[in-house]
Parts: structure tokens; sequence; C-alpha cells
């Protein structure tokens, strides 16, 4: 298509209004947790490296990119140095990355010295994009390269090619503490806890002490878990309106809009069944034959597929069976949605999510994984579920392995004391793995400390367990997981 040029001219000044000299406007100024890497890679010129931002849709990539912008600017960096395109819009989709280039290089002219950086958002729609950014990685050392996409390279088998040429940084949905920011609700000042291995350490005051000041969290958390981690509506006052941006503005452009475009997808109602089944059972086992058979016959390829899609466009994480070989290969898989928010959205239950003690603990289970998912990710763990093999009902719901360590965490959210007896599964992988501290996300305040509990080996449950077990409360265990 003969697109004409000053169309794209106007198109660029538009999304790039610091070459004239304007604010970049229209920006929070409170910044998310991965504000600090995309930082780093900015003032690492030692680095070859791209870097790619991958999350969901409205996850507020864009928004880290222009503050990004914004900073540097301010730092005094050339404005005309630095390119902002977004492959979402239609000019510059119709245009092409090259063209788009081009462009940019005719209003400014590259000059000798000054390093050239391109903040390229949803690359996804460049065809072809990963060999393109690796060609510019290996031979265009006078340009940084800076993307986001809402859909995983890892389908591809040509992202081989980025290894080592960029990194890689996942960015969830907002934390806890990030969305209390973003609410201007007033943090409490709690003692610091980098690793809530500390906990272990605290007295009985420590812990009656942060139990008192945090207390009035409660209430923001259940909000979140209603209105979840996507920016915009987590803005919203009205909640039914926010329930109904989530589903439109996130899930419905997802299904009928990415897959269609950058799968090839057509089967669209399929999805549709097999996304609200997963919301229905957020937080559970998935079992593929089950699954299929429910949904009018969906053929078990089907869903497997859809399954890699929806994990592909960030809408899902998958947990494997804790463990090796054949039991991990043959074992079916945890589903978590990208958010706790998802599931209350897309089954219209709105507060009575709260009234319901089954869909509050999965919210719950969902949330507290996203913001473990989140704080180790730079360890490069491993997660899993874990169920005994001889008694399936003796589980343990999280285990993150980072370091050769085991950290295992049982999500409890009930108003009843979590008793030794309801944590069985816990003491028996403590023991079982010589584990010396396991983890239990409670409810409430009163049993926020160190619990004192015994064996769960059968015929030994006068011993005491020589590990340790610790109840958090979940709104202090998300905000210390949350920086």
């Amino acid at each position: 298509m003969d697109l004409p040029k000053a169309e794209l001219f106007s198109v660029l000044q538009e999304f790039n209004p610091w070459w004239s000299g304007q604010p970049v406007a229209d920006l929070p100024d409170w910044e998310r947790a991965a504000s600090r890497q995309i930082r780093e890679w900015i003032e690492d010129d030692q680095t070859k490296r791209s870097l790619l931002l991958t999350g969901a849709r409205q996850v507020g990539k864009t928004t880290l990119f222009r503050q990004a912008i914004r900073r540097m600017v301010q730092e005094g960096f050339p404005p005309s140095n630095l390119l902002y395109a977004t492959f979402d819009h239609p000019i510059l989709k119709l245009a092409g990355l090259e063209r788009t280039l081009q462009a940019w290089d005719e209003l400014f002219p590259p000059a000798p010295g000054h390093p050239r950086f391109l903040f390229l958002d949803e690359i996804q729609f460049v065809p072809d994009w990963q060999t393109w950014m690796k060609h510019q990685t290996d031979f265009q050392r006078g340009r940084r390269i800076a993307a986001t996409g809402s859909a995983s390279p890892l389908r591809d088998a040509s992202t081989e090619s980025g290894v080592g040429r960029w990194e890689t940084i996942p960015l969830p949905t907002l934390s806890f503490a990030e969305y209390l920011r973003l609410r201007n609700v007033e943090i409490p000042k709690l003692p610091e806890v980098r690793s809530l291995k500390q906990l272990f350490d605290w007295s009985i005051g420590d812990f009656s002490n942060a139990a008192t000041l945090a207390r009035p969290l409660t209430a923001h958390f259940h909000e979140y878990l209603l209105r979840g981690g996507f920016p915009e509506p987590a803005m919203v006052n009205d909640l039914t309106r926010c329930q109904r941006l989530l589903r439109e503005d996130i899930v419905d452009k997802v299904l009928k809009r990415d897959m269609t475009a950058l799968y090839g997808v057509r089967r669209v109602l399929e999805v549709e069944k097999i996304f609200l089944y997963l919301s229905y059972h957020d937080g559970g086992i998935l079992d593929v034959p089950t699954l299929s058979r429910q949904l009018d016959g969906i053929n078990r390829q089907s869903v497997s597929n859809f399954l890699d899609l929806f994990e592909a466009t960030h809408l899902i994480y998958r947990l494997r069976p804790h463990g090796y070989g054949k039991e991990v290969l043959r074992g079916r898989s945890k589903i978590y949605l990208a958010d706790a928010s998802l599931p209350g959205a897309m089954l219209l239950l709105g507060r009575r999510l709260l009234e319901k003690p089954d869909r509050l603990g999965a919210a719950v289970e969902t949330a507290f994984f996203k913001h473990l998912y989140t704080r180790y990710y730079p360890e490069q763990p491993i997660f899993s579920y874990w169920q005994d093999k001889k008694n399936r009902d003796l589980e343990v719901d999280l285990i993150a392995e980072t370091g050769g360590r085991l950290v295992p965490f049982e999500v409890k959210y009930q108003d009843a004391e979590p008793t030794p007896r309801k944590l069985k599964g816990l003491r028996l992988f403590l023991e079982e793995k010589n584990v010396q501290h396991g983890y239990v996300i409670t409810q409430r305040w009163e049993d926020f400390g160190i619990i004192e509990t015994t064996s769960a080996r059968t015929g030994r449950e006068r011993e005491k367990l020589d590990a340790k077990i610790l109840a958090i409360p979940a709104p202090l265990a998300c905000l210390w997981l949350s920086d």
C-alpha cells in the first residue's frame, strides 16, 4: 500500500512529543518495580543485548516505556535519539518496521557518537520480528532496542535466535503494593522484610505489633481481589464497570483478536468455552480428558493447543507436579489465571465472590502465586505443586525450587485456625523432602506466627516436627513479596 510519507511523519510526531520539546503527559509519578530493571538496562552501555518486556494486555508495558523516556529526557538525553512506536497502530502496521525507521532517520539523521534508543510496542505484530531483532543486535551497534509483546515468543522455534541477544522481563499485573499506590491508599510503616525467612526469627511481640499495624489492609486486599491488577480497570470506582472492562478490554481482545491475528485461531467459541471452564476451576488441577468431555467433546489435542495459546498470551500460568521424569511428564498441570480478578469478572460474581469461601480461597491462592512468581523470577525458579503418591488428598499448593532449595507454601484462607491436622500435607512434605521451613497463607490475623506441630508420619504423631511452619496473613505476604 502506498502510504503518504507526510501521514507517517505525523503519526510518529504524535507518538514522540519530546521531539518538539513537549512533555510526556498523562503518566503517574510513581513507577512499578520493573522500572528498576529497565533503568539498569538503559544505563548499562556495555551490554549488547536488547530488552523484551512481556506481559498480558493492559498491564502497563507502554507506561513503563514512556516513563523511561521521560526520565531520559529530563536527564539530558537528546530527545531526537529516542523513538517510540507501537505496531498496534494501523498506520505503523501498514508502514512496517523498516519504513518507520527510515522515516525517523529522515526526520532526524543519526549523529555519530550518540546511541539511538528504539522503544517498540507490540512487536509481535511485526512479521519475523525475532530475526530482525537478532540482526539489529548483532550488526547495528548504534541502536539500543527495547520491545514489548503481549504474546510470548516461546511458541516460535526461531526464538532460539534470541538466546544471548535479548533479555526478557516478565510484567505481571499490579502487585498488591502497586495497587495500593495506584489507589492512593496509605501503606502502614511495617518492618522491612526482604525475605519471608526472616520472620522465623521474630518474637511473639513482633508478630503482634505487625498484625496490629497491617490489619486494616484486609478490606483493601479484598478490593484488590475484585478489581485486579490491570491499572485502568483498577482505577474505576464502580465495580460493575471495572469487571466489564476486564472482560471486554483484557479477555475478549485476546480471545477474539490476538489469537485470530497472531495464531490463526478460527474456533473462537471453543476458545471462550475453555477459558470460562478455567475461570471456574482457577487454581485447580486440570484434567484434560474431563474438560474435553464436559465441553461438548472438544478433542484433547485442541484443548492442549488452546492451553498453549492461553499461556503464550499471558492469560494463564501452568504448574507441573513436583518430581522428576515420568511423574512430571505424565502428571496433570495446575492452572492459575493471570490475575485473581479474572474469574470473578468472567463468571459475573461481583462482590458475591467475597461470600463464597471456595471462590475467595481460589482468588487468594492465585494472587499469592503471582506475587511469588514475580519475586522469585530473577532466580529462574521451578514452580510446582505436590501430592502424596498414596493419598492424593494430602498436597502442597505451591513449591518454589530455587538455588537448590525447596520452599513450600499452603494457602488456607479460611475463618478458622490452621491446625496441624489441616496442614498434614505440608507437614508430610517437609519430612519427606527434609525441608526446614514451610509457610501457610492464612486469613486470620491472630494466627500470624510460628505454628508448633508434630510429625505427620503414621505412628509418630506425638513426635515434634523438626521443621518449622510459619502462618502469614495473605495481605501481609503479598505486600512483602510486592517489591
